[in-house]
């Protein structure tokens, strides 16, 4: 068989001696002669857009007054079952293994932030500092990696940042909240009461949004009430301070991500530069409310306090907390463009887990079984939670 190929067509020259090694089955006697050459009327052309596989061809049903047939079985290249079959796996199994180390990445990035946050705050307590400096790295990191081109940087315009504002002023009082109820109380306390931000999401959703709900996602906010209450009560160090701000940072967060939805349709930014902006206008808002707060003249004193007392690790603690601040929220933001909103709700329920284990673990916080028991139902509440509402 020889095979003449063009561009557009295909053009096949099959003779007698190929039917006949083809067609074992037919009798000597009998030979049969096909000739399909570049003869006018007897040329055999089979236009195809994409390779063409023949798997067989077979002569049948042969009279000697009829020109037998030959069947041709053809498949294009890229639309065999089995070849579509297996890319379809490995695209899979490629997509779980990503989402897998998203999530491990994110959780060990934020219990480590958590706990080199907790010890800077045991030594050195100016929670708006601590938040304003967490920032500060990050818009440096990205404002370097944007120069370096390491990172593309968006594409964006005035629009866009007014429509970021009310974002990143509910972002900043949420990020100064929690930091303020971490240096008052047990980093697995501040988990366990920011377990309950689904009940100020569906609050706030049902009452200024209007909102409505199926009955299974107000069912599962019992246990998150209950939990977070149980805990509340049975705990050791409890501070009030300490209570109202992972509160505050509850409802802050919620109203984040009402602004973030309702003012950031039709921008294309992907998840990494939106955070890196959404970093950079919280730094704008956050510095003058530090400075009135505290003030350089409390941070210097406390800063020659805290280095006299832990030694120059203290400026390791310091830069390590604002790092991973930042890695662990980058890290976040990119996952949502990769996974769907139950799977980041269900891994940030797992996250808070891991850190409320890490942290009882490193720190020795002395917990009771019931303080554990409120722990555990409040987050299988949360849990419960984003089953319902997706």
């Amino acid at each position: 068989m020889s095979f003449g190929i063009k561009q557009s067509a295909l053009t096949m020259d099959v003779s007698s001696s190929v039917v006949h090694k083809r067609t074992p089955s037919v009798r000597s006697s009998f030979s049969p002669s096909l000739n399909l050459q570049n003869n006018t009327n007897k040329r055999a052309i089979i236009s195809v857009s994409k390779p063409l596989h023949i798997s067989s061809i077979e002569s049948c049903c042969f009279h000697k007054e009829k020109t037998p047939a030959i069947h041709y079985k053809a498949y294009e290249a890229d639309k065999s079952p089995s070849a579509a079959v297996g890319a379809e796996g490995k695209s899979e199994t490629a997509q779980r293994v990503k989402i897998g180390i998203y999530f491990a990445t994110w959780w060990a990035l934020n219990v480590v932030f958590n706990i080199y946050n907790k010890k800077v705050l045991n030594v050195y307590p100016f929670p708006w500092l601590t938040s304003t400096l967490s920032l500060a790295c990050g818009s440096l990191m990205m404002l370097v990696s944007w120069a370096t081109r390491i990172a593309e940087p968006p594409k964006i315009d005035i629009e866009f940042w007014k429509a970021m504002f009310p974002v990143a002023a509910a972002h900043t009082i949420g990020h100064v909240a929690a930091t303020v109820s971490m240096s008052k109380v047990a980093i697995s306390f501040t988990h366990i009461i920011k377990s309950s931000e689904p009940a100020f999401s569906v609050i706030v959703s049902r009452f200024l949004l209007g909102e409505t709900f199926p009955p299974a996602v107000y069912l599962s906010l019992l246990p998150i009430i209950g939990g977070c209450g149980l805990a509340a009560l049975t705990e050791l160090n409890f501070n009030m301070t300490g209570f109202m701000g992972a509160m505050i940072s509850n409802l802050a967060f919620v109203f984040r991500n009402i602004f973030s939805k309702k003012g950031m349709k039709g921008n294309a930014v992907s998840g990494m530069n939106y955070y890196a902006c959404l970093c950079m206008l919280s730094l704008v808002i956050l510095t003058p409310f530090a400075i009135a707060v505290e003030g350089p003249h409390m941070w210097a004193a406390g800063w020659k306090e805290a280095v006299s007392l832990i030694g120059p690790q203290f400026i390791w603690w310091v830069a390590a907390q604002s790092i991973f601040y930042h890695l662990y929220n980058q890290v976040s933001y990119m996952s949502l463009d990769q996974i769907s909103p139950l799977t980041f709700s269900i891994g940030n329920t797992m996250k808070r887990i891991s850190v409320i284990v890490s942290s009882i673990i490193i720190f020795h916080t002395p917990v009771q079984p019931i303080n554990a028991l409120g722990a555990a139902i409040a987050i299988l509440g949360t849990f419960l939670y984003s089953r319902a509402k997706a």
